[in-house]
């Protein structure tokens, strides 16, 4: 296939056959592969667009280089894993840790270009070596902990930074992102985020009108009179010109607060390229440390010139499914539109407007969300936390992760939060099982068996 840019056409390039698909290697006309492209932004772009405002990063700069990560992605996978790659979200809660420490944008992307570089080489270990070195070294009970800390480490940034800014349309903005993310079905459902980010924005427009301005914290600790949602710098920013770009810098504190997340990530893209090789019929188990270097790859890039990360996108695997268009044609035409969309100012200036309590509504399904999907790993593969070769160590790390605990090495060194949940749940796992006796390796339960038997049918007395 060579470098995957070359396509066939799928039938008459209309409309597939029912029950067809149409694979990565070929395409429907080029009209039709242009609208696919644009479902694919529109399916990227709630968490692409909320990744930036969260994490205080120019927002165009961060559209445009998820296109630039795509195309990256798509020619080193050579076309076989149709994928789009967008701002990542697991590094929100490292932004918010790195600015409460005093860092800015540059420590933040610079903490980020080393866990990009370490997701690089990840990828070329896993080339080498094969996938069975992420299940040796990162058991499913390993990464489900270190996911779960990475979530609901962020819940004071919500607490005390966004939703005092207006307690009234965060709560609203909440609602209707949790009645959005429950009660819509199929794309609408995939942009709830999206939608509810919408929703407060109009709801505060509206409050603005009704009660004038209000008094609260807004972007500092003390109480002022402000407007929900200032549109100044829209009208002042230009229609076409570049983002802002900013060279990384790097300090100790700020990348080993950054590290952990590399787990999350390698979880994430293993998941990601198992679920489109099942789509597509196409084992992709050779291509799993390709897409995980080129993720990596493009993470750096786009860090050293003052983006966030990217990852492959569930939302965009979603769309996949639902379509059966695999097309690497569409995945290279959304690349296109998000390169276009980094390049209009104004439109960086209406994200960039979004109101503080409208993200405190979004990030507390969101934040909780990220959190969950830690049990739901557990879940998934089964993990047994009644045995305490499991729960100690999850036990510990997450407590420490998310209560903020620290250890001071030295007066210029200091583990806390994400980074030393993260090494308590690893190195504690791989320790005790090496010290641990055969009985607790074959699942023995800690716990009395009787607690698991909640959702079973009760006996006959």
């Amino acid at each position: 296939m060579g470098l995957g840019v070359r396509w066939t056409l799928h039938g008459d390039g209309r409309t597939p056959a029912p029950g067809a698909v149409v694979r990565p290697d070929e395409r429907l006309s080029w009209p039709r592969t242009a609208g696919l492209g644009a479902q694919h932004v529109v399916a990227m772009f709630g968490a692409s667009f909320v990744a930036p405002v969260l994490m205080g990063l120019d927002p165009n700069l961060a559209i445009m280089m998820s296109g630039v990560a795509t195309i990256m992605f798509l020619l080193a996978t050579r076309g076989r894993v149709p994928s789009y790659l967008g701002c990542s979200l697991s590094f929100v809660g490292v932004a918010a840790i790195i600015r409460a420490q005093g860092g800015g944008s540059a420590a933040i992307t610079g903490a980020i270009l080393v866990v990009g570089a370490a997701l690089f080489l990840s990828g070329l270990a896993v080339r080498k070596f094969g996938a069975r070195i992420i299940h040796a070294a990162m058991p499913p009970v390993v990464t489900g902990a270190v996911v779960m800390l990475i979530g609901f480490n962020l819940a004071p940034v919500t607490a005390r930074t966004y939703w005092p800014q207006d307690q009234w349309t965060a709560l609203l903005t909440m609602l209707f992102t949790g009645l959005a993310v429950v009660c819509l079905r199929g794309f609408w459902s995939r942009v709830a985020i999206f939608l509810g980010l919408l929703f407060g924005y109009g709801i505060s427009w509206v409050f603005d009108r009704i009660f004038g301005k209000i008094h609260s914290v807004h972007g500092g600790t003390e109480a002022v009179d402000h407007w929900r949602l200032d549109l100044s710098a829209v009208s002042r920013a230009d229609w076409v010109g570049l983002p802002s770009f900013h060279a990384p810098s790097f300090s100790w504190s700020a990348i080993l607060v950054a590290l952990p997340v590399v787990i999350a990530l390698i979880a994430e893209n293993a998941g990601h390229v198992k679920a489109v090789g099942e789509m597509t019929g196409d084992p992709l188990d050779d291509q799993l440390g390709t897409a995980i270097a080129a993720d990596g790859a493009a993470t750096v890039l786009s860090t050293a010139v003052g983006g966030p990360a990217n990852t492959t996108y569930s939302e965009n695997i979603g769309v996949m499914a639902a379509t059966r268009v695999y097309s690497t044609a569409a995945y290279w035409a959304a690349a296109g539109f998000a390169l276009l969309f980094g390049v209009c100012p104004k439109f960086g200036a209406v994200v960039a407007a979004v109101p503080g309590a409208v993200l405190g509504g979004i990030t507390v399904i969101l934040y909780g969300m990220i959190g969950l999907l830690g049990a739901q790993i557990w879940v998934h593969n089964k993990v047994d936390l009644r045995n305490p070769l499991n729960l100690v160590p999850v036990a510990a790390g997450v407590i420490i992760g998310i209560g903020g605990v620290s250890l001071k090495i030295s007066d210029n060194f200091e583990l806390s939060g994400i980074a030393l949940g993260t090494i308590v749940v690893l190195s504690g796992y791989h320790v005790l099982r090496a010290l641990a006796p055969a009985h607790l390796k074959q699942q023995e339960p800690l716990l009395d068996s009787g607690t698991s038997g909640y959702d079973s049918p009760a006996e006959p007395k």
